[in-house]
């Protein structure tokens, strides 16, 4: 029997991402991150517990990363869509990153991460 985990945020990335760049993608500048938008909504998908962040993605949703709170060394964002969905980069201690694109509710699983890997919140200029 495995180990319980308590689910904080299971889902895909936020729909109004998806939908501003399809907008973005009526002028041919747009396409390729229309493209990208279209893939990240099929296929991305962030599991965050109270023990670690899964990230499933890659083509068709056939790569998976997970990483454990006590690894995380940094953690920072960036608010997107008017600030209804952000970006963020978790700085593990060996130097290595993992993105987190156009996440939900970006505020508070910026918080929960952070109060789970026991590090100070970065102040941000915006």
């Amino acid at each position: 029997m495995g180990i319980r985990e308590e689910v904080y945020y299971e889902g895909g990335p936020h729909i109004g991402d998806l939908i501003l760049n399809i907008l973005i993608g009526l002028t041919v500048i747009g396409l390729p991150l229309t493209v990208g938008a279209i893939a990240r909504a099929l296929w991305l998908r962030y599991r965050i517990t109270d023990r670690r962040i899964s990230v499933t993605g890659g083509f068709r949703g056939q790569d998976r990363t997970d990483i454990i709170y006590s690894e995380i060394a940094e953690v920072k964002k960036v608010p997107r869509g008017i600030g209804l969905w952000g970006d963020m980069v978790v700085v593990l201690k060996d130097g290595s990153r993992l993105e987190l694109r156009a996440i939900p509710k970006f505020r508070e699983i910026y918080d929960y991460i952070t109060e789970k890997a026991k590090i100070k919140p970065a102040t941000t200029t915006r």
